[in-house]
């Protein structure tokens, strides 16, 4: 095991951040998770990101402002930890004893390295290297989605967890643009420091000469599946007009980059956000508190749309550039041989679900293309409920008064966590949906007490007189 140096700035990071509260710690954490080339430490062939080393300093955090009741609140029975928890120990178990139990019943892609040799790129089922990793991230997240339900549960560290998403999405613009002109002006080494993860990389590549956008991440298909969530949050939080004066552009130029990245995920993936941005505006329009925006493009949303069609089908050059673009990313590419191997992928990965009775080949076992496929085919039928009822009870109607901060966080949180599965749906390879798919999903579990704030003092004017009872309020931001 070695330590890479960014992971020595991670916890001289962690250390600072511990100093100055919780705050600023969870901030830091959340705007850890864009680094997802980077390796805090190596061991063997597998990396430990920085923001996964950074939950430690989070979970101390949280325990220094005593927070561990509310950790354990996250997991009762019924709950979205519960399920979540369910999945994990699940997962843990399917990872050690189904590819022993299933072993050489069926044919597997391997995510990781067996010890049997490739066939036609298959391998008979058995253990695997990556049932240990994927064992590790899935546990991982359990742990990230605890501590931001945690860290969530006072109005205080809500709005820190509020506050940490928009310097992500602010962030991840950032380092997409860095990736732009480093990449125009050949100092691509400037991000090295960055892309130092056990991975196969692809920072360099080029479609019809223009630069793939990989930003902080390995490829442009993960860059786009991750602000695809920036871009449901900041999209949603501009409608419910919070923080609209960041959220507003950065909504903007996620899309932008998501388009102009030349990742077929993102461009398939794209239109099903911003039906939700829409579907979300017209349930929010009206004439009342915070409405403007959603009413705004509800009734401009169409004719705009319309306009902008119409321009592109009587301009021929735009017509021409803007096929030329869709069809290289997405019609011609369905016969492409990367296509038809993830079309193999997913094939296999359904007939291994079969194969094992849909118990699932075990967790971190089988490699997909596909969010839905990686769940049957790793952890089955029992995995699958478990995926389920955990989203059901995250992402499910609150309790919170309507247009309240808390509601519109939630609503945001929630179009995040939609989008970034609309993402994995095309091209997800793994059970682990990432860190930040859970830090948005703990957001929307949140449960903030609101804040008290004590009356003016009262004076009595005669003998017996009763205090007046505290008030309670939900601050705004």
């Amino acid at each position: 095991m070695g330590i890479e140096p960014i992971g020595i700035v991670t916890i001289a990071l962690g250390l600072y951040c511990m100093a100055l509260g919780q705050d600023a710690t969870i901030k830091a954490f959340v705007m850890l998770t864009l680094l997802g080339a980077a390796a805090a430490f190596v061991v063997g062939s597998s990396s430990i990101q920085p923001a996964h080393l950074f939950l430690l300093f989070v979970a101390l955090a949280a325990m220094r402002n005593k927070r561990p009741q509310a950790l354990f609140d996250a997991i009762q029975f019924g709950r979205p930890g519960f399920w979540l928890a369910c999945l994990v120990l699940y997962g843990v178990l399917s990872a050690y004893f189904l590819p022993r139990l299933f072993a050489d019943a069926t044919f597997i892609v391997p995510l990781g390295v067996s010890d049997r040799p490739l066939t036609g790129g298959v391998v008979p089922l058995g253990p695997i290297s990556s049932n240990l990793t994927q064992a590790v991230y899935l546990a991982a997240d359990l742990v990230c989605f605890m501590l931001i339900v945690a860290v969530g549960s006072t109005m205080e560290g809500y709005r820190a967890i509020v506050i940490g998403l928009i310097a992500y999405a602010a962030f991840n613009v950032l380092f997409a643009l860095i990736d732009v002109v480093t990449g125009a002006i050949g100092g691509q080494e400037i991000l090295q420091f960055i892309r130092n993860a056990q991975y196969t990389f692809h920072d360099n590549d080029t479609v019809n000469g223009f630069k793939r956008i990989v930003g902080s991440w390995p490829e442009a298909s993960a860059f786009a599946g991750t602000t695809l969530g920036a871009f449901g949050f900041t999209s949603t939080m501009w409608l419910c007009q919070r923080y609209s004066s960041w959220t507003g552009p950065l909504a903007i130029m996620s899309l932008v980059l998501i388009i102009a990245c030349t990742s077929s995920t993102g461009l398939v993936a794209a239109p099903v956000c911003l039906a939700i941005f829409y579907g979300t505006a017209v349930l929010r329009s009206g004439v009342g508190h915070n409405s403007s925006n959603s009413a705004a493009v509800v009734v401009l949303g169409p004719p705009l749309a319309l306009l902008a069609i119409l321009i592109v089908v009587l301009q021929d050059d735009v017509f021409n550039a803007i096929h030329s673009y869709v069809d290289l990313l997405v019609f011609s590419k369905s016969t492409s041989s990367s296509a038809l191997e993830r079309g193999f992928w997913n094939t296999s990965g359904l007939q291994n679900f079969f194969d094992t009775y849909g118990l699932g080949a075990g967790l971190g076992t089988a490699r997909t293309s596909s969010f839905p496929v990686a769940v049957l085919s790793n952890v089955g039928i029992p995995g699958a409920l478990f995926m389920l009822l955990f989203a059901v009870t995250a992402l499910g109607p609150g309790r919170h008064a309507p247009k309240s901060f808390v509601a519109d966080i939630r609503c945001a949180a929630r179009n995040g966590c939609l989008c970034l599965l609309a993402g994995s749906v095309v091209a997800g390879p793994t059970v682990d949906l990432g860190l930040l798919f859970f830090i948005l999903a703990g957001l929307a579990a949140s449960r903030p007490a609101p804040v008290e704030v004590m009356g003016a003092p009262f004076i009595p004017l005669y003998q017996g007189a009763i205090p007046s009872e505290p008030r309670s309020l939900v601050g705004q931001p």
